[in-house]
């Protein structure tokens, strides 16, 4: 009997994705004033206070420097009556920055970066720094309009911020532009790729998540495909593997097919995924392949020995499996075997649950060469023969031609194939800590 597992709303999707955090972080600009004066005064970048605000300037600096909240906060309460002209608004602006700092407060640090960046009057050296910061309390904010322009804007300024890139894409797949925020993580695969380090996990499954959510099924699969290149754990496998067999609920033929890549790449953790694959290849006809499916649940130890309903069917599949080998052994052989495209396929494909994929590989091409092109799943059983038998190339080049309903599968034995000849990828390099921004010069 065909036993199905699966039963997955929504929600439990989401969470087989699974869900990587997003860092941000705060200004550091709590550098020393003297100090960042000199630098700005270095580059020839002043802002003047009027006379009339220098007092209460001084109250402010004063404060800061004694990280005094309360005094802090009576001079800007003085500077906001004097205050006149954009110079003040400026300077009044970085020192509730300050206070913000000092009370750990990223509302008011949010409000001081905006006023200073809408004035006009930050020094470039700063701005990008000031609109990476007011992006990502955007981003915190979930306010993800306001956190893409700021987040653009310092990336248009030469920011190079760790965080930027991952901020900003997941801003515009929260804000429903999906595709834009999806471009920015792929950049970011490319660029890691190219430098041979691995993609941060982020960029895989914040967009698969946001394809997920628009239901655009093909997107998310493309995301999560690339993803097993750089994650092949079996947990990676059986994230995208599972969501497959959703897709493919009731062609029993293919849901043994994504079975057998669980199987393949140690995916498989469940006993009714077991159940379900026995009973799959039972129907079809494989004995050598359900006796082999079962011992693997045996020594993963998923299926106990002696289990009350795995026990029934090793007793009844077992002997089969022994005459079904002795008579595909000599069928293999035979001339109308192999002149004849349908029943090649079949002793090929028993031949590949049996274990003895080299042998079944002439007759896959056999059978293809016979007529047997019009069947796709010809084509793809060969390459997956191929795979299994370590012949990489080759597979590559058999799947690369699959068309239809396993196509994506045919790119995931591709994977697979690649990953077992070749060395595992270097892991990603750690992120530089971020530069603090510098405090803006006086000329009082």
């Amino acid at each position: 009997m065909f036993t199905r597992f699966r039963s997955m709303p929504a929600t439990a999707m989401a969470a087989v994705l699974g869900c990587a955090l997003m860092a941000t972080a705060t200004p550091a600009a709590a550098q020393k004033r003297e100090k960042a004066k000199k630098e700005e005064a270095a580059k020839g970048a002043t802002i003047s206070p009027s006379k009339g605000f220098t007092p209460a300037l001084k109250k402010m600096m004063d404060a800061t420097t004694a990280k005094d909240g309360a005094a802090l906060q009576t001079a800007l309460t003085e500077g906001q009556g004097v205050a006149t002209s954009n110079e003040d608004k400026y300077l009044l602006a970085f020192y509730q920055l300050q206070l913000g700092i000092l009370n750990k407060d990223q509302a008011l640090q949010g409000q001081g970066l905006d006023a200073m960046l809408e004035s006009g009057l930050t020094p470039g050296e700063n701005a990008r720094a000031y609109n990476y910061y007011s992006g990502s309390f955007a981003y915190n904010a979930k306010d993800y309009p306001k956190a893409i322009k700021r987040l653009e804007a310092a990336k248009a300024a030469g920011s190079t911020e760790a965080n930027l890139s991952a901020l900003l894409m997941d801003s515009y797949l929260q804000g429903g532009q999906i595709d834009q925020g999806w471009a920015i993580a792929k950049a970011g695969i490319d660029a890691a790729r190219a430098a041979g380090a691995k993609p941060s996990e982020e960029l895989y499954v914040r967009p698969a998540q946001a394809f997920q959510k628009a239901n655009r099924t093909n997107e998310m699969l493309d995301v999560l495909t690339m993803r097993v290149q750089d994650y092949p754990a079996p947990a990676t496998w059986r994230n995208t593997l599972y969501i497959m067999l959703q897709q493919a609920a009731g062609d029993k033929e293919l849901n043994l097919d994504i079975l057998r890549l669980m199987r393949a790449t140690g995916s498989m953790t469940e006993r009714p995924e077991f159940l379900e694959y026995a009973a799959l290849a039972t129907e079809a006809g494989y004995p050598g392949e359900v006796v082999a499916v079962i011992k693997h649940g045996e020594a993963k130890g998923v299926i106990p020995k002696g289990d009350a309903r795995f026990g029934p069917i090793l007793e009844t599949q077992t002997p089969r499996a022994a005459s079904d080998a002795t008579a595909l052994a000599a069928d293999a052989t035979k001339p109308a075997t192999l002149t004849n495209p349908k029943a090649a396929r079949a002793t090929a494909d028993a031949l590949v649950g049996n274990g003895d994929y080299a042998k079944a590989i002439p007759l896959y091409e056999a059978a293809l060469s016979a007529g047997g092109a019009a069947d796709p799943v010809v084509q793809y059983r060969l390459g997956v023969a191929q795979a299994l038998a370590g012949q990489t190339d080759a597979a590559v080049a058999s799947l690369a031609k699959v068309q239809g309903n396993r196509q994506r599968l045919a790119q995931l034995w591709t994977v697979q194939a690649k990953a077992k000849a070749a060395p595992a990828a270097p892991a990603p390099a750690a992120a530089a800590p971020a530069a603090p921004a510098a405090a803006p010069a006086t000329g009082g």
